[in-house]
């Protein structure tokens, strides 16, 4: 049995305080809100999750947190 690479691109950028994970980046989807203010998810057009981003990353307090994301 082949074992299946999973692949996540991972994008922070400091200056604006924004981190970004796909877990599919080829995929065409659209970034849609969650019940957390600060994080948005990615899906595609079945609702399948391909990646999310959280906003103000820096001001999150709580440490961790947690965010339900479609699925």
């Amino acid at each position: 049995m082949a074992k299946v690479k999973t692949r996540m691109k991972v994008w922070f950028d400091r200056e604006g305080d924004y981190l970004e994970v796909l877990f599919d980046s080829k995929t065409p989807g659209f970034f849609q809100e969650t019940k957390h203010d600060q994080v948005m998810q990615k899906v595609d057009s079945t609702g399948r999750v391909l990646g999310f981003s959280v906003l103000k990353i820096s001001q999150l307090k709580k440490k961790p947190f947690e965010v339900a994301l479609a699925g």
